[in-house]
């Protein structure tokens, strides 16, 4: 397929809620969509990197220069006949996975939609219903806290995952435990820790929970490995695993015995499979995690979730949840009793852009080729 041309659009939207993490306070995002003109045919992507270099050095602007300056140009008015051949054209590029991953799930979506198939086929999927659970973020209180986790259990999620940093991690756990004592729980520290702490998650361990998410920095694997082996909880890698070699390392050396693929985070789909291979052979479980993605780059996880060892629920919770209905896109992306549908309306993504909307929210919009 030739890429004719690719839209870049950076558009406002304001969550429902204040969503803090120990990152800081997320409100007001900046989200960059991509979609990709060949033959007719549109293909949609989403970048994932937020407004501030918190989680990644990506963000959107940068993420904006990256693709206008640097990847588009070296694709643009070139025919590929597969995602492996795009990656391939880009290799040069280092680092700016988001903005790659944007492209390359733009290019799957062509491909399928050219192949007349939904894209969690085209990806290899088993599935079509998928499990979710919520992911809760840093509350103002315990008594909060407790209760937007029951408020979030009664609404039928899996899962629910709670945000901590130090000194914000093992009270309001414990409260939850024991007004919930049988729903899955799970934390994610997002880095906010150091191994000097392990008497924290010690005393989480004794929570009962599924699994502590990237307790210790990015780019530390050995002194999670040494976590790791002070507990019984499984410690999930998040953002220690930008490729399948990463997981490979992290998994062969007990840093961690959960891996959280994000799309975003590992290129896009051709490497979030390798990933998931790599965690099938090592008998690791895989669940998709989320960026507060908008209504494309959440439809991508859903389909990216049909893979078969996605066994634990992510976070593609119901798009209502974070936009009410100023989603992007026509279909309404919600769960019923914690379980997601693909969407699948018509081939490829099975999804349609709400293109009145997107022009009000639009910020900036360029079109190269």
């Amino acid at each position: 397929m030739k890429i004719e041309r690719v839209e870049l659009r950076m558009v406002g939207v304001s969550l429902r809620f204040r969503f803090e993490t120990s990152f800081g306070v997320e409100d007001d995002l900046q989200k960059l969509l991509v979609v990709v003109h060949s033959d007719g045919l549109e293909g949609y992507g989403e970048v994932t990197a937020n407004r501030v270099p918190g989680y990644s050095y990506e963000t959107s602007q940068v993420a904006w220069t990256a693709l206008e300056e640097y990847v588009l140009p070296l694709v643009v008015g070139r025919s590929f006949d597969t995602p492996a051949q795009l990656l391939q054209a880009l290799s040069a590029i280092r680092g700016h996975d988001m903005a790659v991953a944007a492209l390359e799930m733009a290019f799957w979506d062509l491909e399928a939609k050219a192949a007349g198939v939904p894209l969690w086929q085209l990806l290899g999927g088993v599935r079509t219903e998928i499990p979710v659970g919520a992911s809760i973020g840093i509350q103002g209180s315990v008594e909060e806290t407790v209760e937007v986790a029951q408020r979030h259990a009664a609404e039928g999620y899996r899962r629910l995952k709670f945000k901590i940093k130090p000194g914000w991690d093992v009270k309001p756990l414990r409260a939850v435990r024991e007004a919930l004592p049988d729903m899955p729980l799970t934390v994610d520290a997002n880095s906010a820790y150091r191994i000097t702490d392990a008497r924290v998650f010690r005393e989480l361990d004794e929570l009962a929970l599924d699994y502590v998410e990237q307790p210790l920095a990015h780019d530390d694997l050995v002194d999670h490995a040494r976590l790791q082996a002070m507990l019984s909880t499984p410690i999930c890698l998040d953002e220690s695993v930008h490729s399948a070699a990463d997981a490979r390392k992290g998994l062969a050396m007990d840093a961690g015995r959960v891996i959280n693929v994000k799309l975003g985070r590992v290129r896009g789909h051709l490497e979030a499979r390798r990933v998931h291979d790599v965690a099938l052979a090592f008998g690791a479980p895989v669940w998709c995690g989320g960026m507060l993605e908008l209504g494309v780059g959440r439809a991508h996880n859903l389909h990216l979730s049909t893979l078969e060892n996605f066994t634990l629920p992510g976070d593609t919770a119901s798009a209502t949840r974070y936009w009410g209905d100023d989603d992007v896109i026509e279909q309404r992306l919600d769960a019923v009793d914690g379980v997601q549908q693909v969407p699948c309306d018509g081939p490829g993504l099975g999804v349609t852009l709400r293109e009145e909307l997107l022009e009000r929210l639009t910020q900036r919009h360029a079109t190269i080729g």
